[in-house]
């Protein structure tokens, strides 16, 4: 691995040779000329990254002045289901020597049982030995792994397995927080018993009926007893240390698995699930039970966030997640999500407008979490000009005793096209600090961890991460796009200043994501296919890297645009490719070519030359 060339601050001096364009002005990012393409138009698209936060459930965007406006640049309705095979092998093939016998007979299975015809017909060997079997000893997907000449015997027929390995592996490198058949099938049947949140919810119900009457509300509290005694004080809780913690914020779609567990090798401390549905979760979709899931490495340090509109449904999920999963840290309730679909039903930053119903969720999800903290996501408010953070955070405060409250310097009206408020974030800040003080002299309370907090938003380098660690009050930082953009924001972060990454050093982060992808997705051709798809989805992020090494000054800022540039080498070029053609040749590298049936779509129509 080539050796990291390391860049001073200072800016270098400009070459004399000026390219025709002002490659200074104002919103144009500094590149050097001899790296500049010349007679190439700027790019001037603007990228709508609501996508990290909302996904594939995110519709179109409101404008300000509440009309319905175009998703600028966007793709709609993008189709990424892959294909599978066209010769499929019936599962209980897969391994020949796992005596599995098919319910339906080989005459009446969809899928074939002709072992010989089917890899006759299956698509041609990847190069290179199968990232699964050479993580842990063997390859579940069997017969149907693209790698199967890295762990198959032709003369013999059989499957090569690595016992040693299988059971080395199986504490280590494994992925934690999977629901059980049994609980599941009890959730779809409604009789899933919620032992706590069944006694709890009835108080959290009374609540509602008393908002119109202060006096009775507050005579109420008294009888909170009645009902249930939560079974974990908030002081015996799990503890949490966010104190200069190095944390991945949730991500929709690109913030799965493969890419949190990359992360964890890159010097991330805290990592969350996507964002997961509270109602789903308590239907047993699969998909939504596989957003909690989390691989070893990742716990303690990981997170499930979760996002509802009602405090019954938070109270039922909390209590679900704390006794189906095993590692969880803690348990985050998102209030800032300004996706369109969630906030038209209560949810995410809708919240932030019903002060009395966020309390009443958080009442819930303590009182029924077991021992996993609740922390609390939000935004500095949901319209322009109407901060309301800073006063929900008091009350907040004064009625739940939160581990953590996570503030994204944003309103949800802003979405991504102003800079974060980082005086807002501090003064916020202060609020939570004085809270804590307070709360450190009352003896009725003394024994509460103190209520953590951490700031969101424009956190792109080193320099970003301890200027806002600095300002009182901040426990850490929570980075977003930056860690998708540049995924070793982190080393940067420790070493305190920019590293220049080769383009071969960015490429071995892209296998190690693929390895994971492949690991956790699986082997075969629907394996592959879905590790490409959100390969894809993760380029289309570090495409928007420019090295520091080309720069005529530091830092680029994110809301700069470059013109159209070359890299040192003909990989680094690629690398920066906008055209989404040139991220499928990049998963080539590593997932072998590309099968007619892939399907990918970039979410910018830029992105589609």
């Amino acid at each position: 691995m080539p050796t990291e060339k390391r860049i001073n601050e200072e800016p270098e001096s400009v070459d004399s040779k000026k390219p025709k364009h002002d490659h200074f002005a104002k919103g144009i990012a500094p590149i050097k000329p001899e790296f500049i393409v010349e007679n190439a138009p700027v790019n001037d698209d603007v990228y709508n990254d609501d996508e990290a936060e909302g996904g594939d459930r995110q519709e179109a965007a409101p404008a300000a002045n509440g009309k319905g406006r175009k998703k600028r640049g966007q793709n709609k309705n993008r189709d990424l289901r892959q294909q599978h095979e066209e010769v499929r092998l019936c599962s209980t093939l897969v391994d020949p020597e796992s005596g599995r016998e098919c319910k339906f007979g080989p005459d009446n299975c969809r899928s074939t049982h002709n072992v010989e015809e089917y890899l006759e017909n299956k698509a041609e060997d990847i190069d290179g030995v199968c990232p699964v079997f050479s993580a842990i000893g063997y390859c579940p997907s069997g017969l149907k792994c693209r790698w199967l000449g890295s762990h198959y015997n032709k003369e013999t027929k059989k499957l090569i397995k690595d016992l040693v390995k299988q059971e080395e592996s199986k504490e280590t490198n494994c992925e934690v927080n999977k629901i059980t058949n049994e609980a599941k099938i009890l959730l779809q049947k409604k009789k899933y018993v919620f032992e706590t949140a069944s006694k709890y919810i009835p108080y959290l119900d009374s609540m509602v009926q008393n908002e119109e009457n202060l006096a009775k509300q507050e005579a109420n509290k008294d009888n909170q007893a009645a009902y249930i005694e939560a079974p974990f004080k908030v002081s015996e809780k799990k503890k949490l240390n966010l104190k200069g913690a190095k944390i991945v914020s949730p991500l929709t779609t690109v913030g799965n698995l493969p890419y949190r567990r990359l992360m964890k090798t890159l010097g991330a401390d805290v990592t969350y699930s996507e964002m997961a549905l509270a109602l789903p979760l308590l239907q047993a979709t699969n998909a939504e039970w596989a957003l909690p899931k989390a691989h070893r490495s990742e716990y303690p340090g990981f997170g499930v966030q979760i996002a509802t509109s009602k405090h019954w449904a938070a109270a039922k999920a909390a209590e679900a997640i704390y006794r189906e999963t095993t590692n969880v840290s803690e348990l985050n309730l998102n209030c800032g999500c300004p996706i369109d679909l969630l906030y038209r039903q209560g949810q995410g930053s809708a919240l932030m407008e019903q002060p009395a119903r966020l309390m009443r969720i958080l009442k819930g999800m303590n009182a029924c979490s077991g021992d996993i903290p609740v922390t609390v996501k939000i935004r500095t408010g949901t319209k322009d000009g109407h901060n309301n953070a800073k006063q929900l955070v008091g009350r907040i405060l004064a009625e739940n005793t939160v581990a953590a409250i996570t503030l994204h310097g944003r309103t949800r009206q802003q979405r991504y096209t102003k800079e974060a408020d980082w005086g807002y974030i501090g003064e916020v800040a202060k609020v939570v600090e004085d809270w804590n003080h307070a709360k450190e002299e009352d003896k009725d309370v003394s024994d509460t961890p103190a209520t953590q907090f951490v700031g969101n938003g424009d956190v792109y380098s080193f320099e970003d991460w301890h200027n806002a660690v600095s300002i009182p009050g901040v426990d850490s930082v929570m980075v977003a796009r930056g860690a998708l953009i540049k995924p070793w924001i982190f080393e940067e972060v420790e070493a305190q200043q920019y590293l220049d990454k080769s383009a071969s050093e960015r490429l071995d982060m892209l296998q190690t994501f693929a390895n994971f992808a492949i690991e956790h997705w699986g082997s075969d051709e629907y394996g592959v296919g879905l590790a490409r798809r959100f390969m894809c989805e993760f380029i289309s992020f570090t495409h928007r890297y420019i090295p520091v090494g080309i720069l005529e000054r530091l830092p680029a800022k994110l809301n700069q645009r470059p013109p159209a540039w070359k890299g040192r080498n003909e990989m680094e070029t690629l690398l920066g490719s906008t055209d989404y053609k040139d991220w499928i040749k990049i998963t080539e590298m590593f997932l072998g070519k590309a099968s007619s049936n892939f399907v990918f779509t970039p979410k910018h129509k830029s992105n589609s030359n």
